[in-house]
C-alpha cells in the first residue's frame, strides 16, 4: 500500500523525536555488532583470497583433487565451487 509524502514526513518526526528523547540507558553497546560485522568483512576477504589462489592453483596445473585436499573437501565438491572462477579468469 503506498504512503504518502505526509504519512513519510509524520514517521520521520516521529523517529527523530524517540531519538531526542532517549534516556542514555536506553542505548545499547554495539561492541559486539562492530565486531559480527568486522568477521563477516574478514571472512568475506578470506573467501575471495582462497578462490584467488585456487585460480592460481589451477593454471598452475595443480588438479582438483589436490586443491580438494588443501581446502578439507573432496576435489569434485572444490571443482564445483570455484569452477567458474577459474574459467571466467
Amino acid at each position: 500500500m503506498p504512503r504518502t509524502a505526509q504519512e513519510i514526513l509524520d514517521h520521520a518526526d516521529e523517529l527523530a523525536a524517540r531519538f531526542e528523547q532517549a534516556e542514555p540507558g536506553d542505548l545499547r553497546d554495539a561492541t559486539a555488532l562492530r565486531a559480527v560485522r568486522d568477521a563477516c568483512l574478514a571472512r568475506a576477504t578470506a573467501e575471495r583470497d582462497l578462490r584467488d589462489a585456487v585460480v592460481r592453483a589451477r593454471h598452475d596445473g595443480h588438479s582438483w583433487a589436490a586443491i580438494g585436499a588443501m581446502v578439507g573437501t573432496s576435489g569434485e565438491a572444490a571443482r564445483q565451487r570455484y569452477s567458474q572462477a577459474v574459467t571466467t579468469t
